[in-house]
């Protein structure tokens, strides 16, 4: 956005006032601040109703009139400011692939996360031709997008088919494999697309399902997984816990003593050396240093040299080479065959 929108950004507050007083009747007034939550929060029809002492059908049908005249009066162009916030939101639009979500937006616009703030963004949207206004439900963030590019049915699609292209692929994508995918080239846009669905997640640059932990931890035991993860090798506990409080994890003032906890608790790590954690599914096997000997023996079916033996224990174990002699030496499981080398000893 250039720096003369920013210099000449408009008050929604004086906006709105400007643009109500051209209803006539204070109780339409009323009745369109609070369905739209333009000073405080929203409200039902219900709540209107009962507060005005009309139906909530009475409700409904006077919110669907005055929106109209409304429409009407933004569409004659006589109101300056009405026309030149819908600049600043067009021109905003246009550097994202001509839709974003309301929190981008209210961001964007003025560097605010205030929820009534974004209601009247919402709401001056909604007045103009120019706009496509998605509002929030189980699937869909609040969100605008530009009527030059989007259709309501051609928006969902879109939003709707990045979801199914990563349920399909299995695994979070980056912006790489999302342009692939989609063939759409125009990054920008399919990021603010992907960031509109609740069933999406963004983490460490990915994209994926919100119920994959993996871009949407929801507990320690998570967050470490997406931790080691990333990482791509062992950590110590101490580590993991200093790389949590650095992350952009959402909670992540947890001790390092939990963190702990979890490790041992979840199948999805396994301690490879001493506090050293690694996850299961890079190979590594659960047991003690005994039981990783017992294991290798087991699978040679031979005996082996000390020095082999250390050798293959220590591609599973991050220990000392003098713990894994120890080991073989005042094991009862193991027994000397010959000169420094070793088998398993019958029951």
């Amino acid at each position: 956005m250039s720096k003369q929108l920013i210099t000449n950004q408009i008050n929604t507050t004086d906006l709105i006032k400007k643009l109500l007083n051209n209803i006539s009747q204070e109780r339409e007034r009323e009745i369109i601040a609070r369905r739209f939550g333009l000073f405080d929060r929203k409200e039902t029809l219900e709540q209107i109703g009962e507060m005005l002492g009309i139906t909530r059908e009475r409700v409904r049908q006077l919110e669907k009139t005055v929106t109209l005249k409304l429409k009407l009066v933004t569409e004659e162009g006589k109101i300056p400011d009405f026309l030149l916030f819908i600049d600043n939101l067009t021109s905003v639009l246009t550097q994202y692939g001509d839709i974003l979500k309301i929190n981008d937006i209210s961001d964007k616009l003025y560097k605010t996360q205030d929820k009534t703030e974004q209601s009247r963004i919402m709401f001056l949207a909604l007045m103009s031709s120019k706009m496509i206004v998605l509002n929030e439900n189980d699937n869909y963030y609040n969100s605008i997008a530009l009527k030059s590019t989007f259709t309501d049915k051609k928006l969902l699609n879109a939003i709707d088919n990045i979801v199914n292209v990563i349920q399909k692929k299995g695994s979070p994508v980056s912006i790489n494999d999302l342009i692939k995918l989609t063939n759409n080239s125009d990054s920008k846009q399919l990021e603010s697309l992907a960031n509109i669905s609740k069933k999406i997640a963004y983490l460490n640059k990915y994209w994926g399902l919100t119920k994959w932990p993996t871009v949407n931890p929801r507990n320690i035991r998570d967050k470490i997984y997406v931790i080691l993860k990333e990482n791509n090798n062992h950590m110590h506990f101490n580590e993991i816990a200093s790389a949590i409080k650095k992350s952009d994890f959402k909670r992540k003032n947890v001790t390092t003593q939990a963190i702990h906890n979890e490790l041992i608790k979840d199948k999805r790590f396994v301690l490879v050396g001493r506090g050293i954690y690694a996850l299961t599914e890079w190979g590594y096997q659960k047991g003690t240093v005994a039981d990783i000997i017992t294991k290798i023996l087991q699978d040679a079916n031979e005996p082996l040299h000390r020095d082999e033996i250390v050798k293959r224990v220590l591609k599973d174990r991050f220990v000392k080479e003098t713990t894994i002699l120890l080991n073989l030496q005042g094991k009862s499981q193991f027994k000397r065959v010959a000169k420094a080398t070793y088998s398993l000893a019958k029951n």
